[in-house]
C-alpha cells in the first residue's frame, strides 16, 4: 500500500496528553461547563435518592402500616423525579451547546492551518484523508464532549455514591459484595486492550475508504474511459472488508464484555440474597435495607455495562484526536517572518538570480536560472515537457520554497514580504483552470468582490467572454455548477482570462493559458490577452509559439537549464532550440 494513502496505524501511548490538550478548547466555555457539572452532580445525588426513600417507606412506614407517612414519602419521590427531570434537560443542553461550539471551533481552525499549508504539504497528503480531518474527526470529539465524557463523570458521581449509600446501610454486606470487583477489573482491563487496538486501525480504515472514494468520484470519467469500474470495485471492496474486520472484532469483544458484566452483576445480587437474606432471618438487618441494597447494586453495574459503549466513545475520539492535533501541529513549510515587509503596490520588476529548485531533495528541476525583467515587460518561456516552465512560476508565487538563490520583486526578496502581499499583486492563468460552483460572477469576482456588474462585464468584453455568458439563461448569475462542469474547457479558460484581470494584478502570468481553446477562439482571444499584459509584467508560458509575438524576452528551458535567452529576434538568428521550434510549428500550421 503507498505510503501515501496509507494511514497510520501505530498504537499511541499519549492519550492522557492528547485529553489535555482537548480539554484547552473548553476553556472558552468554562462557566458553562461547571454549570453542566453542577447540574450532573444533582442528577447523580437526586438518583440516589430512590432506593434509600424505599427503604425509609419499607421499614418507618410500611412495616408500621403509617399511611399517612407513606403518602409523604410517594410525594416526596415525585418531586426528587421531577426535579432530576429538569436537572438532566438543563445538563444535556448545556454539554450539548458547549459540544457543538468547540467542534466549531476546532473544524474552523483546522480548516484555516489547511489554507497556511504550502504546495508540497498536499502533495504528501491525500484529499480524502483531509476531509476526514476536518469532519469526521472533529465530529467523533463532540461525541466524545457531549456523550462519552460528561457520561463519565456521571457514572464516577453515582459509582462514589453508591458505594458510600452501601457502607452507610450495611458496612459488612458492602464488603461481600467487593468480592466480586476483581473480576470485574480484570475482565474490563482486557476489554480495554483489545478494543482500542480495534478501534484505532477502524478509524485508519475509514480515512483509506474516504480518500479511495474522493479520488474514484473525482475521476469518474476516466474510470469509464479505461473500463476499470470493475477493478475499482475489487480495491473498494478489499478497503472496505478491512473496516468490516475491525468492526466484527469490536464487536466480538463486546459480546464477550457485556454478558460477563450480567454475569458479575448477578453474582454480586446472589451475595446479597445469600448474605443479606440471612441476617434479615437473623433479624440483624430490616428488610428496608435489603431492598435498597438490591436497588442500589442493580444501578452499580447500570454503569459498568455501559462501559462498553462509552469506552468506544472515548477511545475512537482520542485516535481522532491525534490525527487531528498531528494535522494541527504540522508546521507551515513556507511561513511568513516577523520582519516580512507590507507590501500594497509595486512596479513589477522582477529578477532570478541564480536560483535551484527542487520537489525532492537532490532532484533539482530548476537549475542556476538567471534573468531579468523590468516594469511592464513580458517574457515567453517555451521548453519541451518537463524543463521546468510551470516550476518557474511555482518558485515565483512561492508555493514551493527554492533550493538556493534569490527571486526579488521591485529589489526586495520575496522571502522578505508577506505572502498575502506578494501573491495579491500575481495574478496567475493556469492550463487546468478550477472553477467554483455558484455564479459566473463570483467566480470572476473571485480575487476582487467589490467590483460593480458594469466593470466585469466590460472586463469580460476585453477577452471575448461577454458574448458566451450573454447567451445563457441567467447570465452572470448563471450557476456553473461544481468545478463549472456546465462550460466547456475553452469557457473556463476565458472566464479565468476575466478573473485574472478583475484584480487588476502588477504580474501576470500565463501558463498554458490557451491550450484548451480552438484556433478560431485563440484568433479572438490574441486582442484579449494584448490587452491582457498591456501596462503589466507579463510571463507567458506556451506551446503555440504564435501566442508570443508581442512579448519582449524569450526564455527557452532545456533540463531545467537556460538553454536561450533573449528577443524573438536574437533567438531566430541563432539558430538554435527556438528557432528550431518556430520552423516546426510553421510546417505544421502550413499542413493544418
Amino acid at each position: 500500500m503507498s505510503e501515501l494513502h496509507q494511514e497510520s496505524l501505530r498504537d499511541g501511548s499519549r492519550d492522557w496528553v492528547l485529553f489535555k490538550r482537548l480539554v484547552v478548547y473548553l476553556k472558552p466555555y468554562q462557566t458553562l461547563v461547571l454549570l453542566a457539572v453542577f447540574f450532573l452532580f444533582c442528577v447523580s445525588i437526586l438518583s440516589l435518592s430512590g432506593p434509600f426513600l424505599t427503604k425509609i417507606a419499607i421499614d418507618d412506614y410500611i412495616a408500621v402500616s403509617d399511611l399517612e407517612g407513606l403518602n409523604k414519602i410517594a410525594l416526596i419521590y415525585l418531586v426528587v423525579l421531577g426535579v432530576a427531570f429538569v436537572c438532566q434537560f438543563i445538563q444535556t443542553y448545556l454539554m450539548q451547546y458547549i459540544g457543538q461550539k468547540v467542534m466549531y471551533d476546532l473544524r474552523t481552525e483546522t480548516f484555516a492551518h489547511m489554507h497556511r499549508m504550502s504546495f508540497k504539504f498536499f502533495d504528501r497528503n491525500p484529499i480524502g484523508k483531509l476531509i476526514t480531518r476536518v469532519v469526521n474527526d472533529v465530529e467523533v470529539l463532540n461525541e466524545m464532549l457531549t456523550s462519552g465524557l460528561i457520561l463519565v463523570f456521571s457514572d464516577l458521581f453515582i459509582l462514589v455514591g453508591i458505594f458510600s449509600m452501601m457502607f452507610y446501610l450495611e458496612w459488612r454486606m458492602a464488603l461481600v459484595v467487593c468480592l466480586v470487583f476483581p473480576l470485574l477489573y480484570l475482565a474490563t482491563w482486557a476489554y480495554r486492550i483489545r478494543a482500542r487496538d480495534a478501534l484505532r486501525k477502524n478509524r485508519a480504515h475509514i480515512t483509506r475508504l474516504n480518500s479511495f472514494l474522493e479520488e474514484n468520484l473525482s475521476g469518474m470519467s476516466t474510470v469509464h474511459l479505461f473500463n476499470k469500474e470493475k477493478g475499482h470495485e475489487d480495491k473498494f471492496r478489499n478497503i472496505n472488508k478491512d473496516k468490516v474486520n475491525e468492526d466484527l472484532r469490536s464487536v466480538y469483544y463486546n459480546a464477550i464484555y457485556l454478558p460477563s458484566i450480567d454475569i458479575f452483576s448477578a453474582l454480586g445480587m446472589a451475595l446479597v440474597i445469600w448474605y443479606g437474606g440471612g441476617k434479615f432471618v437473623q433479624d440483624q438487618i430490616q428488610l428496608g435495607v435489603l431492598v435498597a441494597f438490591l436497588q442500589y447494586l442493580q444501578k452499580f453495574f447500570e454503569p459498568i455495562r455501559d462501559l462498553a459503549e462509552k469506552f468506544n466513545i472515548i477511545q475512537t475520539a482520542i485516535a481522532s484526536a491525534e490525527r487531528t492535533f498531528e494535522l494541527l501541529d504540522t508546521p507551515e513549510d513556507i511561513a511568513d517572518s516577523h520582519s516580512s515587509q507590507t507590501v500594497k503596490k509595486v512596479r513589477g520588476e522582477i529578477e532570478f538570480s541564480n536560483v535551484w529548485f527542487s520537489y525532492k531533495k537532490d532532484e533539482d528541476v530548476l537549475k542556476d536560472i538567471s534573468f531579468s525583467l523590468l516594469e511592464g515587460e513580458s517574457l515567453a518561456v517555451v521548453g519541451a515537457t518537463g524543463a521546468g516552465k510551470s516550476s518557474l512560476v511555482n518558485a515565483l508565487c512561492r508555493f514551493y520554497e527554492i533550493s538556493r538563490g534569490d527571486i526579488l520583486l521591485d529589489g526586495i526578496s520575496i522571502n522578505k514580504i508577506n505572502k498575502h502581499d506578494l501573491r495579491r499583486q500575481i495574478s496567475l492563468v493556469q492550463q487546468d483552470v478550477f472553477l467554483f460552483s455558484g455564479s459566473i460572477l463570483d467566480n470572476i469576482r473571485l480575487g476582487n468582490s467589490h467590483l460593480e456588474v458594469d466593470q466585469i462585464k466590460s472586463i469580460a468584453r476585453s477577452v471575448n467572454l461577454h458574448r458566451f455568458v450573454d447567451c445563457l439563461p441567467d447570465q452572470y448569475e448563471q450557476n456553473i455548477r461544481e468545478r463549472g462542469s456546465l462550460l466547456s474547457l475553452g469557457q473556463k479558460q476565458l472566464l479565468s482570462f476575466a478573473r485574472a484581470l478583475a484584480v487588476n494584478p502588477r504580474i501576470l502570468v500565463l501558463d498554458e493559458a490557451t491550450s484548451s481553446i480552438d484556433t478560431e477562439t485563440e484568433l479572438q482571444v490574441q486582442n484579449g490577452i494584448k490587452e491582457l499584459i498591456r501596462g503589466r509584467t507579463s510571463i507567458i508560458i506556451a506551446h503555440r509559439l504564435s501566442t508570443l509575438k508581442n512579448v519582449d524576452k524569450i526564455l527557452v528551458l532545456k533540463e531545467g537549464r537556460m538553454a536561450e535567452y533573449g528577443t524573438q529576434k536574437e533567438l531566430l538568428q541563432k539558430k538554435g532550440i527556438y528557432w528550431k521550434l518556430y520552423n516546426l510549428q510553421a510546417v505544421n500550421d502550413v499542413k493544418l
